[in-house]
Protein backbone atom coordinates (compact mmCIF):
# COMPACT_ATOMS: atom_id res chain seq x y z
CA UNK A 1 0.00 0.00 0.00
CA UNK A 2 1.29 3.32 -1.02
CA UNK A 3 2.08 5.72 1.69
CA UNK A 4 0.29 8.86 2.41
CA UNK A 5 1.91 11.91 1.91
CA UNK A 6 3.11 13.94 5.19
CA UNK A 7 2.17 17.05 3.65
CA UNK A 8 -1.52 18.22 4.82
CA UNK A 9 -3.36 19.08 2.03
CA UNK A 10 -4.17 23.21 2.46
CA UNK A 11 -7.09 25.07 0.72
CA UNK A 12 -5.69 27.83 -0.93
CA UNK A 13 -7.08 31.10 0.41
CA UNK A 14 -8.55 33.72 -2.70
CA UNK A 15 -5.95 36.50 -3.41
CA UNK A 16 -7.64 40.19 -2.15
CA UNK A 17 -7.93 42.49 -5.35
CA UNK A 18 -4.34 43.96 -6.03
CA UNK A 19 -2.39 40.79 -3.98
CA UNK A 20 -0.02 39.25 -5.65
CA UNK A 21 0.57 35.22 -5.33
CA UNK A 22 3.96 33.74 -4.37
CA UNK A 23 3.79 31.69 -7.66
CA UNK A 24 2.64 34.37 -9.74
CA UNK A 25 5.10 36.46 -12.04
CA UNK A 26 6.14 39.59 -10.08
CA UNK A 27 4.46 42.34 -11.49
CA UNK A 28 7.85 44.58 -11.65
CA UNK A 29 8.46 42.15 -15.38
CA UNK A 30 11.84 41.05 -13.71
CA UNK A 31 10.42 37.69 -15.13
CA UNK A 32 10.91 36.03 -11.73
CA UNK A 33 8.28 34.77 -9.27
CA UNK A 34 6.91 36.73 -6.90
CA UNK A 35 8.54 34.88 -3.75
CA UNK A 36 11.55 35.06 -5.26
CA UNK A 37 11.56 38.84 -5.98
CA UNK A 38 9.57 41.54 -4.52
CA UNK A 39 7.81 38.98 -2.41
CA UNK A 40 11.28 37.40 -0.87
CA UNK A 41 11.85 38.09 2.70
CA UNK A 42 14.40 41.02 2.99
CA UNK A 43 14.50 40.73 -0.94
CA UNK A 44 13.48 43.73 -2.79
CA UNK A 45 10.94 46.24 -1.68
CA UNK A 46 7.71 45.68 -1.46
CA UNK A 47 5.42 45.88 -4.56
CA UNK A 48 2.83 48.49 -4.94
CA UNK A 49 -0.23 47.54 -6.75
CA UNK A 50 -1.49 51.01 -6.74
CA UNK A 51 1.56 53.43 -6.27
CA UNK A 52 -0.32 57.00 -7.37
CA UNK A 53 -3.22 56.00 -5.16
CA UNK A 54 -4.83 59.99 -3.44
CA UNK A 55 -3.12 62.14 -6.76
CA UNK A 56 -5.74 63.48 -7.98
CA UNK A 57 -4.33 63.01 -11.75
CA UNK A 58 -3.35 59.92 -10.82
CA UNK A 59 -4.95 58.26 -14.29
CA UNK A 60 -3.44 60.63 -16.37
CA UNK A 61 0.09 59.79 -14.58
CA UNK A 62 -0.70 56.29 -14.82
CA UNK A 63 -1.70 57.26 -18.98
CA UNK A 64 1.35 59.14 -19.23
CA UNK A 65 3.78 56.56 -17.63
CA UNK A 66 2.15 53.19 -20.00
CA UNK A 67 0.95 54.58 -23.10
CA UNK A 68 1.65 58.45 -23.98
CA UNK A 69 4.41 59.00 -26.45
CA UNK A 70 4.96 62.83 -25.44
CA UNK A 71 3.36 64.66 -22.40
CA UNK A 72 4.16 67.15 -19.99
CA UNK A 73 2.67 68.31 -16.73
CA UNK A 74 3.84 71.02 -14.47
CA UNK A 75 4.54 70.14 -10.69
CA UNK A 76 4.13 71.95 -7.49
CA UNK A 77 6.03 71.21 -4.96
CA UNK A 78 4.53 71.79 -1.29
CA UNK A 79 8.19 72.68 0.35
CA UNK A 80 8.81 75.62 -2.87
CA UNK A 81 6.03 75.91 -4.71
CA UNK A 82 7.90 78.64 -6.70
CA UNK A 83 10.27 76.31 -8.18
CA UNK A 84 10.18 74.93 -11.67
CA UNK A 85 9.53 71.40 -12.09
CA UNK A 86 8.35 69.30 -15.15
CA UNK A 87 6.67 65.78 -14.97
CA UNK A 88 7.22 63.85 -18.37
CA UNK A 89 6.17 60.91 -20.09
CA UNK A 90 9.58 59.95 -21.27
CA UNK A 91 12.79 61.99 -21.20
CA UNK A 92 16.03 62.28 -23.64
CA UNK A 93 17.87 58.38 -22.68
CA UNK A 94 14.66 57.55 -21.04
CA UNK A 95 16.69 59.39 -17.96
CA UNK A 96 14.59 59.27 -14.25
CA UNK A 97 15.26 62.60 -13.97
CA UNK A 98 17.18 66.05 -15.48
CA UNK A 99 18.83 69.12 -13.34
CA UNK A 100 18.42 71.55 -16.72
CA UNK A 101 20.76 74.20 -17.00
CA UNK A 102 17.97 76.25 -17.02
CA UNK A 103 17.38 75.78 -13.63
CA UNK A 104 14.23 73.50 -14.18
CA UNK A 105 13.57 70.03 -13.07
CA UNK A 106 12.34 67.35 -15.25
CA UNK A 107 10.89 64.29 -13.97
CA UNK A 108 10.50 60.85 -16.53
CA UNK A 109 7.97 58.54 -16.07
CA UNK A 110 9.22 55.81 -18.61
CA UNK A 111 11.91 54.71 -17.18
CA UNK A 112 14.38 51.02 -17.27
CA UNK A 113 14.22 50.29 -13.55
CA UNK A 114 11.02 48.77 -11.76
CA UNK A 115 12.22 48.49 -7.82
CA UNK A 116 8.52 47.94 -6.29
CA UNK A 117 6.79 51.68 -5.75
CA UNK A 118 6.71 53.95 -8.74
CA UNK A 119 6.22 55.95 -6.60
CA UNK A 120 8.87 56.41 -3.91
CA UNK A 121 11.22 55.65 -7.27
CA UNK A 122 9.75 59.39 -8.77
CA UNK A 123 10.38 60.76 -5.14
CA UNK A 124 14.08 59.57 -5.02
CA UNK A 125 14.72 60.63 -8.41
CA UNK A 126 12.85 63.72 -7.99
CA UNK A 127 14.86 64.47 -4.58
CA UNK A 128 18.53 64.02 -6.32
CA UNK A 129 17.71 66.13 -9.13
CA UNK A 130 16.83 69.11 -6.66
CA UNK A 131 19.71 68.57 -5.11
CA UNK A 132 22.04 68.51 -7.82
CA UNK A 133 24.60 71.31 -7.97
CA UNK A 134 25.18 70.99 -11.75
CA UNK A 135 23.25 70.72 -14.63
CA UNK A 136 22.79 66.30 -15.87
CA UNK A 137 20.89 63.48 -15.47
CA UNK A 138 19.88 61.70 -12.40
CA UNK A 139 19.63 58.60 -12.35
CA UNK A 140 18.35 54.88 -10.31
CA UNK A 141 20.86 51.96 -10.11
CA UNK A 142 19.34 49.98 -6.77
CA UNK A 143 16.52 50.12 -5.02
CA UNK A 144 16.26 53.60 -3.14
CA UNK A 145 16.26 53.74 0.49
CA UNK A 146 13.12 54.33 2.78
CA UNK A 147 11.85 57.95 2.10
CA UNK A 148 8.75 60.26 0.85
CA UNK A 149 7.16 58.73 -2.08
CA UNK A 150 5.20 61.68 -4.53
CA UNK A 151 2.50 62.20 -2.58
CA UNK A 152 4.33 63.45 -0.30
CA UNK A 153 6.15 65.98 -2.22
CA UNK A 154 3.94 67.60 -4.60
CA UNK A 155 0.46 69.41 -4.17
CA UNK A 156 -2.53 67.18 -4.67
CA UNK A 157 -3.45 69.58 -7.37
CA UNK A 158 -4.73 68.30 -10.69
CA UNK A 159 -2.43 68.17 -13.24
CA UNK A 160 -2.66 70.11 -16.42
CA UNK A 161 -1.33 67.57 -19.11
CA UNK A 162 -0.07 68.55 -22.39
CA UNK A 163 0.10 66.31 -25.04
CA UNK A 164 2.96 67.03 -27.32
CA UNK A 165 3.09 65.80 -31.58
CA UNK A 166 6.81 65.54 -30.88
CA UNK A 167 9.52 65.81 -28.04
CA UNK A 168 10.63 68.90 -29.35
CA UNK A 169 9.64 69.66 -25.46
CA UNK A 170 13.23 68.32 -24.77
CA UNK A 171 15.34 71.70 -26.41
CA UNK A 172 12.88 73.76 -25.83
CA UNK A 173 14.99 75.32 -22.60
CA UNK A 174 18.33 74.91 -24.63
CA UNK A 175 19.97 77.87 -26.55
CA UNK A 176 22.31 75.57 -28.07
CA UNK A 177 20.88 72.62 -29.73
CA UNK A 178 23.76 71.08 -31.70
CA UNK A 179 23.81 67.49 -31.65
CA UNK A 180 20.63 66.91 -30.68
CA UNK A 181 19.20 66.55 -34.23
CA UNK A 182 19.63 62.99 -34.92
CA UNK A 183 17.91 62.05 -31.55
CA UNK A 184 15.05 64.04 -31.47
CA UNK A 185 14.35 62.90 -34.93
CA UNK A 186 14.71 59.10 -34.12
CA UNK A 187 12.28 59.90 -31.00
CA UNK A 188 9.69 61.68 -33.06
CA UNK A 189 9.26 58.89 -35.77
CA UNK A 190 8.30 56.09 -32.98
CA UNK A 191 5.83 58.53 -31.47
CA UNK A 192 2.25 57.59 -32.65
CA UNK A 193 -0.06 60.44 -33.14
CA UNK A 194 -1.94 60.89 -29.78
CA UNK A 195 -4.70 63.42 -28.16
CA UNK A 196 -6.13 63.46 -24.83
CA UNK A 197 -9.97 64.33 -24.56
CA UNK A 198 -11.23 67.39 -23.00
CA UNK A 199 -14.54 66.48 -22.01
CA UNK A 200 -13.74 63.35 -19.86
CA UNK A 201 -10.64 62.64 -17.45
CA UNK A 202 -7.36 60.71 -18.67
CA UNK A 203 -9.22 59.11 -22.15
CA UNK A 204 -6.68 59.19 -24.90
CA UNK A 205 -6.93 59.12 -28.96
CA UNK A 206 -4.29 57.33 -30.67
CA UNK A 207 -3.57 56.70 -34.53
CA UNK A 208 -0.99 53.64 -34.44
CA UNK A 209 -1.10 53.65 -38.62
CA UNK A 210 -3.25 50.21 -39.01
CA UNK A 211 -6.24 51.72 -36.80
CA UNK A 212 -6.98 54.35 -34.38
CA UNK A 213 -8.17 53.49 -30.57
CA UNK A 214 -9.47 54.95 -27.81
CA UNK A 215 -7.69 53.93 -24.64
CA UNK A 216 -9.24 55.48 -21.16
CA UNK A 217 -7.91 54.66 -17.65
CA UNK A 218 -10.39 54.90 -14.83
CA UNK A 219 -10.13 55.34 -11.21
CA UNK A 220 -12.95 52.83 -10.22
CA UNK A 221 -12.41 49.29 -8.46
CA UNK A 222 -12.09 46.60 -10.95
CA UNK A 223 -14.88 44.61 -9.60
CA UNK A 224 -17.56 47.54 -9.47
CA UNK A 225 -15.57 48.82 -13.36
CA UNK A 226 -16.43 45.11 -14.39
CA UNK A 227 -19.94 44.95 -13.49
CA UNK A 228 -20.73 48.29 -15.05
CA UNK A 229 -19.04 47.88 -18.08
CA UNK A 230 -20.80 44.37 -18.48
CA UNK A 231 -24.40 46.04 -18.21
CA UNK A 232 -23.55 48.55 -20.89
CA UNK A 233 -22.12 45.86 -23.23
CA UNK A 234 -25.38 44.15 -23.07
CA UNK A 235 -27.70 46.82 -23.52
CA UNK A 236 -25.69 47.60 -26.27
CA UNK A 237 -24.58 51.03 -25.02
CA UNK A 238 -20.77 50.38 -25.05
CA UNK A 239 -20.12 51.91 -28.99
CA UNK A 240 -18.76 54.93 -29.04
CA UNK A 241 -19.56 55.81 -32.97
CA UNK A 242 -20.61 53.62 -35.85
CA UNK A 243 -17.99 50.48 -36.51
CA UNK A 244 -16.17 51.14 -33.12
CA UNK A 245 -15.65 48.55 -31.40
CA UNK A 246 -15.05 47.72 -27.76
CA UNK A 247 -11.98 45.36 -27.50
CA UNK A 248 -11.04 44.77 -23.82
CA UNK A 249 -8.66 46.21 -21.30
CA UNK A 250 -5.34 46.81 -20.03
CA UNK A 251 -4.36 47.07 -16.47
CA UNK A 252 -1.71 49.25 -15.12
CA UNK A 253 -0.52 50.25 -11.10
CA UNK A 254 -3.67 48.98 -9.83
CA UNK A 255 -5.79 50.47 -12.38
CA UNK A 256 -8.34 49.57 -15.33
CA UNK A 257 -8.26 50.99 -18.70
CA UNK A 258 -10.90 49.98 -21.10
CA UNK A 259 -9.54 50.59 -24.85
CA UNK A 260 -12.10 50.71 -27.93
CA UNK A 261 -10.78 50.14 -31.91
CA UNK A 262 -11.73 52.46 -33.85
CA UNK A 263 -12.21 53.29 -37.37
CA UNK A 264 -9.50 54.99 -39.42
CA UNK A 265 -10.18 58.78 -39.96
CA UNK A 266 -12.25 59.10 -36.64
CA UNK A 267 -10.45 61.04 -34.93
CA UNK A 268 -10.29 62.79 -30.96
CA UNK A 269 -12.74 65.67 -31.82
CA UNK A 270 -15.70 63.59 -33.10
CA UNK A 271 -14.78 61.16 -30.03
CA UNK A 272 -15.87 64.21 -27.14
CA UNK A 273 -19.32 64.18 -27.26
CA UNK A 274 -19.76 60.12 -27.00
CA UNK A 275 -17.20 59.81 -24.52
CA UNK A 276 -19.12 62.16 -22.38
CA UNK A 277 -22.34 60.19 -22.54
CA UNK A 278 -20.44 57.21 -22.26
CA UNK A 279 -18.95 58.87 -18.95
CA UNK A 280 -22.78 59.50 -17.54
CA UNK A 281 -23.90 56.07 -18.63
CA UNK A 282 -21.20 54.11 -16.62
CA UNK A 283 -21.92 56.28 -13.75
CA UNK A 284 -25.21 55.04 -13.79
CA UNK A 285 -24.28 51.58 -14.31
CA UNK A 286 -22.07 52.24 -11.28
CA UNK A 287 -25.16 53.33 -9.43
CA UNK A 288 -26.86 50.09 -9.71
CA UNK A 289 -26.90 47.53 -7.20
CA UNK A 290 -29.08 45.06 -8.69
CA UNK A 291 -28.51 41.36 -9.33
CA UNK A 292 -26.67 40.80 -13.26
CA UNK A 293 -28.91 38.58 -15.16
CA UNK A 294 -27.54 35.18 -16.18
CA UNK A 295 -26.54 37.07 -19.65
CA UNK A 296 -24.79 40.10 -18.15
CA UNK A 297 -22.76 37.71 -15.80
CA UNK A 298 -21.58 36.00 -19.01
CA UNK A 299 -20.78 39.54 -20.56
CA UNK A 300 -18.37 40.22 -17.30
CA UNK A 301 -16.57 36.89 -17.12
CA UNK A 302 -15.96 37.54 -20.70
CA UNK A 303 -14.84 41.18 -20.57
CA UNK A 304 -12.63 40.17 -17.50
CA UNK A 305 -10.45 38.11 -19.93
CA UNK A 306 -10.36 40.67 -22.36
CA UNK A 307 -6.88 41.52 -22.21
CA UNK A 308 -5.01 43.65 -24.57
CA UNK A 309 -1.49 44.87 -25.00
CA UNK A 310 -0.86 48.59 -25.30
CA UNK A 311 2.45 48.65 -26.85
Amino acid sequence: MAKKSRTKSRTAQPLAEGEVGPRQPCPCGSGKRYKACHGAPGGAAPYVARPFEGLPSECDIVAMRELVPAATAPLTLKDDPERPVLLASLLPMAAPAMARESGQTWLGLQVQHSFGDPSRDLAAALQEALAAEKPGIVGLVEPPAEGPRLQDLITGDKLEVTVHDGFEFWIADLEDTTGMEAALEQANSAATPTARLTSVEAAYWTNVGTKEHLRWVMPEPEDDLLTALARLHVAGRDVLVPDSRFVGMFRAHGLLAPVWDLPLGTGAEVLEEPADRFAQDLAEALADTSDLTSEQRAARSGLAGRQVTIR
